[in-house]
């Protein structure tokens, strides 16, 4: 009895292992068949094509180029600006399968590309270079109107060791949506990449597929962002410069709201609102209306907007102050940023000058702003991927200068983080001074009581800050109320990872349901968490 069970039990055995062999050979030969997972492209010089069949964006604008609808020829895009090809990928068709890997080239790539440049370069390749993205203004911004004679605008784009797909997805949709009658021009700054893509093929693309108005300079020596960008105005003949990042997308009308407030006061300089652009997916999701900060290691940080700064006729869609700019998208009148004394020099490569230039502007006679109705997606990447030559600490050298040139007595709050800086060389600061002396710049007292007075100062004359969250012990408070915390501008809300009540317990932001209870459930240390979120969490 007990040997007949066993051979029952074996047969049993072989029977289904035949059976799943032979399905899981039909499955796999099959698929290869239909998706073609051999033939991912994976080369630099163009859309990457063919992908399987589940992963091919959708053309949405054929017809714009030729009657045909092919692409091959295309002279011209919907603001009049002459483009090579045109192939659109809607932010809304990207799958998950989008970034799936199918062979060991496409590993390759998604590996490489989080190397070299911290984000999804498989993703990026296969999105190609046009693509649509959701329109994340205020609709009242859609109602706004503008000045028919703006400035005409020079874009300068530095980069250095940027992602082929990235850089020319960051020029085309400048061109697809900047009106050509204010696109002065694009000035590419190559700061002496070491990629291959960028060298040869780029040229060669730029001359078969770009307008004449597309230009590139090249730096024989590594000059760093701060000096790039002044390689770059030193060529721009455009009425302003607008200063973007090489891995960027620019939004509906996201030009001539920079260029309206510029046209009534030279002296007013103008950032966008910085929207996401997933650095694992590339999804453009929309940010929140917030401004620029610092503290006092002199790192920049993103700060609410008080509602004071909100009010006016335009309500929140108005330009609004901002003490400081991030400093990678902003625009500024040509003459302005040569009268201003342009960047420090002897800053190197990259860190603080934003915070540097913001200073400058608010003492020295000039306006800082934030324009919600421009809007401009930014990949926002997991590290800075390179360093800098020699591997020299520039954010601290540069933060040196800053600190000694206009923070007067108040530099001795950065020395109080950072006492090992207080004896290390900064170079020659002495034409700095002179330009602050010309220019005839207030103190940074006054920018701190007037620009920035949230800004609080340690030592004995500080004064206290009550905590955001005070502890009351292990007794759980009273819910005084019950509600559901809605940011209206992306329809989102604010959800408990553990329970509602659950003291000290952390929220995210997910898209609203009503019928989540996780949702509506809140005690008053809970609410008074919620104020202290960060931009990064809050997106």
């Amino acid at each position: 009895m007990g040997s007949a069970a066993l051979r029952c039990f074996c047969y049993g055995c072989l029977f289904t292992s035949v059976t799943w062999t032979l399905l899981l050979f039909i499955y796999f030969n099959f698929s290869e068949e239909s998706q073609g997972f051999r033939h991912v492209s994976v080369k630099g010089l163009e859309p990457y094509k063919p992908y399987p069949k589940k992963i091919y964006p959708r053309i949405s604008r054929d017809s714009a180029g030729r009657p045909d609808g092919s692409r091959k020829g295309y002279v011209g895009n919907a603001v009049g600006n002459h483009v090579g090809e045109l192939e659109e990928t809607n932010t809304a068709d990207l799958s998950p399968e989008m970034g799936m890997i199918f062979n060991e080239q496409d590993q390759d790539v998604r590996d490489v590309g989080y190397q070299k440049h911290a984000f999804n370069v498989l993703i990026s390749n296969r999105l190609g270079y046009h693509r649509e993205i959701p329109d994340t203004r205020d609709s009242k911004c859609m109602k706004k109107t503008y000045p028919a004679n703006l400035p005409l605008a020079s874009i300068i784009i530095c980069f250095y060791n940027e992602a082929f797909s990235a850089l020319l997805r960051t020029v085309h949709s400048v061109l697809d949506r900047t009106p050509s009658n204010l696109l002065q021009e694009i000035i590419l700054v190559d700061d002496n990449s070491e990629l291959d893509d960028l060298k040869g093929p780029l040229d060669d693309y730029m001359h078969e597929n770009l307008p004449q108005n597309v230009k590139l300079v090249r730096n024989r020596h590594r000059e760093g962002l701060i000096r790039g960008r002044m390689i770059g105005a030193s060529h721009a003949t455009g009425d302003v410069l607008v200063f973007l990042d090489s891995h960027c997308e620019v939004n509906e009308m996201w030009l001539q709201p920079l260029l309206a407030p510029i046209k009534e006061n030279p002296k007013t300089v103008v950032c966008p609102v910085i929207d996401i652009i997933s650095a694992d997916t590339l999804i453009y999701s929309s940010s929140p209306v917030v401004r620029g900060g610092f503290n006092w290691g002199l790192h920049f940080k993103w700060d609410p907007v008080p509602l004071s700064d909100l009010g006016g006729t335009e309500g929140f869609i108005a330009p609004f102050r901002s003490p400081t700019m991030a400093g990678g998208l902003f625009a500024m009148n040509r003459e302005y940023f040569n009268t201003l004394g342009q960047y420090d020099s002897g800053m190197d490569i990259w860190g603080g000058e934003n915070l540097e230039i913001s200073f400058r502007i608010w003492m020295c006679g000039g306006t800082l702003l934030i324009v919600p109705c421009s809007r401009v997606g930014h990949i926002f990447r997991k590290r800075r991927p390179y360093g800098s030559p020699g591997g020299h600490d520039t954010m601290a050298h540069n933060s040196l200068r800053l600190a000694h040139v206009w923070m007067d007595e108040y530099k001795e709050q950065y020395f109080a983080l950072r006492p090992e800086l207080r004896n290390r060389d900064y170079g020659d600061i002495s034409g700095r001074l002179k330009l602050r002396s010309r220019l005839n710049c207030k103190s940074f007292k006054w920018y701190l009581d007037n620009i920035y007075p949230e800004m609080q100062v340690s030592g004995s004359n500080a004064k206290p800050q009550p905590p955001v969250f005070v502890n009351r012990g292990a007794k759980r408070p009273k819910i005084l109320q019950r509600g559901r915390l809605i940011n209206m501008q992306t329809s989102r809300c604010l959800v408990a990872q553990g329970h509602p009540s659950q003291k000290g317990g952390l929220v995210v932001v997910k898209e609203c349901d009503f019928n989540d209870p996780d949702q509506i459930s809140w005690d008053r240390d809970r609410v008074a968490a919620v104020s202290n979120v960060s931009q990064d969490d809050a997106v």
